[in-house]
């Protein structure tokens, strides 16, 4: 039977439907060069890598573009390693990089890359303002001086000057950051309209010199990849990666154990469990970046006082919510840097211990409890751990109402600084510490107006001078190991003291066939690689 040829003909056809893909199929496995993965993408609105800021769109951006300084997917252990720049230099005062871009790569299109495609990817990463602009507008580059802060001085030299001496760890890992992605500079000033740097063209398009390239993207379906055969770092396996919007838990676990798909990105627990007997299938274990905390908002009278802060940490059942609906795919953590990164604080001092918080709440004059109420988006993990919380808290008199909403909606009123109790993820927007202590460290302005809505210290009211200089400090120290001590220094009192609760990191369970080898989500640090892929 001509099943693969059927196969590709049906499953692989880019007009597919998720529908097609459901439990009526009768294929028979996946070809032996095809990858086929099923994820949830709905969240990719842009395919642009300087506009695109979502979990899906990274995984797309991390294998279709490279970077000045990139990662090694057998050791992501190593931190960045080089990319697009063989090497670099720093000047004496710390604030001028030098990079010498690798001879003969090409792009997708054969153009050959230059400095000159990094000097205009930078620049326009700048210029543009889109979401991740933030992670290159840190070190001071603006649109009225990017034609002395980042210059190609040659083809094969990319000079680029910060505001002020910063870790060099801290630089170069942002230039490791998708944002930070090389574009074909000739194919997309040949696309530019009215000035917007060829943006309107990129967020459906590619032009990169990644291990692939794209070949069609359907919103809230699909998306389809074909390999760069001429790859400098290696020769994908992979000719053809298809990636499908796939949203339940079963429907993927399904479409695994019938073969119709190599990997499942978003099962349960309950899903993980069912397939672990399977022998045709494989489950991978990999920690990634993202803490799901609680925080409280500090212009609240009541969860303003330490006292009241410090109750609420001894009120959750962290042990009981990664050992039932958590199971695999949450780690107890309490810091807001995850593990593996640089300054990792592994300490757990806080478990529920209800007679505990109700001492500290008669200490700080609530012994009889209060009311209030928990914003939450609608996700299942998220909405099971506040109903967790009411249980808890309600032990200790605290009489808590849930308020269930869109993301969007919930994002709002977190934003708008309009609500008492919060629960919720954050991920690392770039692999260096101080990504994470920016945002649950540091709050330059606390004033309403100044809407610093990428930091969460502002979110919640929470004014801290002294942290924030303290983050700036660890941000500028060049020696890593009393960078490192610094960020450990600073959790620890942000673990005591702070209106945040940090309480687990999450593990990603990946369900695959296990003929399929080589297959790393990247990790605290980094997104998927598909050029690593065999069967």
């Amino acid at each position: 039977m001509k099943i693969k040829n059927l196969l590709k003909g049906l499953v692989f056809a880019t007009a597919v439907s998720a529908t097609a893909l459901s439990a009526s199929a009768t294929f028979a496995g996946t070809p032996d060069n095809v990858l086929v993965v099923a994820n949830r993408i709905d969240d990719i609105t842009s395919l642009d890598p300087q506009d695109l800021f979502e979990f899906a769109g990274s995984d797309y951006s991390n294998n279709v573009y490279d970077k000045l300084v990139s990662f090694d997917p057998n050791d992501l252990s190593k931190g960045y390693v080089a990319g697009l720049a063989e090497s670099w230099t720093i000047s004496d005062d710390g604030k001028t990089f030098t990079f010498k871009i690798a001879k003969g790569r090409k792009f997708h299109s054969g153009n050959s890359i230059t400095a000159h495609d990094a000097e205009f990817s930078l620049r326009r990463a700048v210029a543009m303002k889109k979401t991740p602009s933030f992670i290159l507008t840190q070190f001071g580059f603006n649109a009225d001086n990017l034609e002395d802060t980042i210059k190609a001085t040659d083809d094969n030299t990319l000079v680029v000057k910060t505001d002020e001496k910063y870790a060099p760890s801290f630089v170069l890992n942002c230039f490791a950051a998708v944002v930070s992605s090389i574009v074909d500079s000739k194919v997309v000033k040949s696309h530019e309209v009215d000035g917007d740097w060829g943006n309107a063209w990129l967020q459906t398009h590619s032009a990169g010199s990644g291990a692939y390239s794209l070949v069609n993207w359907k919103p809230n379906e699909s998306y389809r990849l074909k390999a760069n055969a001429d790859y400098w770092l290696h020769k994908p396996a992979m000719k053809s990666v298809i990636v499908r919007h796939i949203a339940e838990s079963a429907t993927q676990r399904l479409l695994l154990e019938k073969g119709d798909i190599d990997v499942a990105r978003n099962l349960t627990p309950t899903d993980v469990e069912g397939i672990s007997g399977d022998s045709d299938l494989a489950v991978d274990n990999d920690l990634r970046g993202r803490i799901m905390y609680i925080s409280m908002n500090q212009k609240d009278p009541i969860l303003s006082k330490p006292k009241v802060r410090e109750a609420l940490r001894y009120l959750i059942d962290y042990d009981g919510m990664v050992n039932s609906f958590l199971k695999g795919q949450y780690v107890v953590h309490q810091a807001f840097l995850p593990l593996t990164y640089m300054g990792e604080l592994k300490d757990k001092p806080f478990s529920l211990n209800v007679a505990k918080a109700k001492s500290l709440l008669a200490e700080a004059g609530h012994g009889d409890g209060f009311d209030a109420e928990i914003i939450v988006r609608n996700a299942q993990e998220r909405i099971q751990i506040a109903q967790s919380l009411q249980n808890t808290f309600k032990q200790a008199g605290i009489n808590i109402s849930l308020v269930q909403g869109t993301g969007k909606q919930i994002l709002g009123k977190y934003r708008a600084r309009d609500f008492q109790i919060y629960v919720g993820a954050w991920g690392p927007d770039y692999p260096d510490p101080h990504t994470n202590a920016d945002t649950f460290a540091s709050n330059p302005d606390n004033a309403d107006e100044a809407k610093h809505l990428g930091k969460l210290a502002w979110r919640n009211a929470w004014d801290i001078p002294e942290m924030t200089a303290l983050t700036k400090a660890a941000a500028q120290e060049t020696d890593n190991v009393k960078r490192a001590q610094m960020y450990v220094d600073m959790q620890k009192e942000h673990q005591m003291n702070s209106p945040f609760v940090e309480m687990f990191q999450k593990n990603e369970q990946t369900g695959r066939r296990s003929n399929v080898q080589g297959f790393y989500t990247g990790s605290a640090v980094t997104q998927v690689f598909y050029w690593t892929v065999t069967k």
